[in-house]
């Protein structure tokens, strides 16, 4: 299933609104100076762009996400002050050591390939400078996946091989840990984060998993519409719903952070005539 990342105002209904209230706590965690130079991998629509340009004065920030879409739709959402870049997290289109801090939010799950994401991270940030991330803690703390994945499967025992709790099972605190340390950071620090999200109904819940961005959008569009009909009414009786009608979810984040140590440059042998 080829899963979309093309609509930047469909995505932040989906998953960016959940981004923008974990980003906060993150990077109070951090606690950076202020006036370093920042790169923010895998930028989406910019929530946690944002917050660095309003909250953290940095000298420069660069933003790269592979949707054409969502670095169009971080630009009108943002001021002037930020470089928006089209590029692979596997190949960043940054020069190495140009920034002081490296940081990402919910990617590192996604590439086939984290550990080489991570070397780039690492390779574009100076000596002594930071690297962070978040992910989500897909098998454990966030409702709004697990409720939809549990339910689908319930259904079509062919969405398991789609349920994002057990694809991304990995996202834990001694996976990250050996993640950034096999990419030679040095002071790794973890922590996670508990936010809350409500919406007013059930429509408000469901309206974005017909947008089609994302894996469980996606899945969900490509379903007859009995099957996507079944599907909603199993949620609307599954989710936790108050007497007013409204739906409060959790999720939790891992955040993981570490320094970067590069080996001392060494002169060229001197040429012998």
């Amino acid at each position: 299933m080829k899963v979309t990342w093309e609509s930047g105002d469909a995505y932040e209904l989906y998953m960016g609104r959940w981004s923008r209230l974990v980003a906060k706590p993150f990077l109070d965690w951090l606690n950076p100076a202020p006036g370093l130079r920042w790169l923010d991998v895998g930028c989406g629509t910019g929530p946690l762009s944002d917050i660095i340009l309003n909250h953290y004065k940095p000298a420069e920030l660069y933003a790269v996400d592979q949707s054409e879409s969502f670095i169009k739709s971080a630009q009108m959402r943002l001021r002037q002050g930020i470089q928006l870049r089209v590029g692979e997290a596997t190949a960043l289109p940054v020069d190495d050591a140009a920034v002081d801090i490296t940081v990402s939010g919910l990617l590192l799950n996604i590439p086939p390939d984290p550990d080489r994401v991570l070397r780039e991270m690492v390779r574009v940030t100076a000596d002594s400078g930071s690297v962070a991330a978040y992910v989500w803690d897909y098998a454990g703390s966030m409702e709004m996946l697990n409720y939809f994945w549990d339910a689908a499967v319930e259904l079509n025992l062919m969405a398991e091989v789609m349920h994002e709790g057990k694809r991304f099972a990995d996202c834990n605190k001694p996976v990250l840990r050996q993640l950034f340390s096999d990419a030679g950071l040095a002071d790794i620090a973890l922590t996670s984060f508990e936010i809350t999200q409500e919406f007013p109904d059930f429509e408000q819940f469901w309206g974005p998993f017909q947008a089609g961005q994302g894996t469980a959008p996606t899945y969900l569009l490509q379903q007859p519409e009995t099957d996507q009909a079944a599907l909603r009414e199993l949620l609307r009786e599954r989710l936790p719903t108050a007497s007013d009608g409204s739906i409060r979810l959790r999720a939790r984040a891992w955040a993981i952070k570490g320094r970067v140590e590069k080996p001392l440059a060494t002169p060229d042998d001197a040429a012998i005539d």
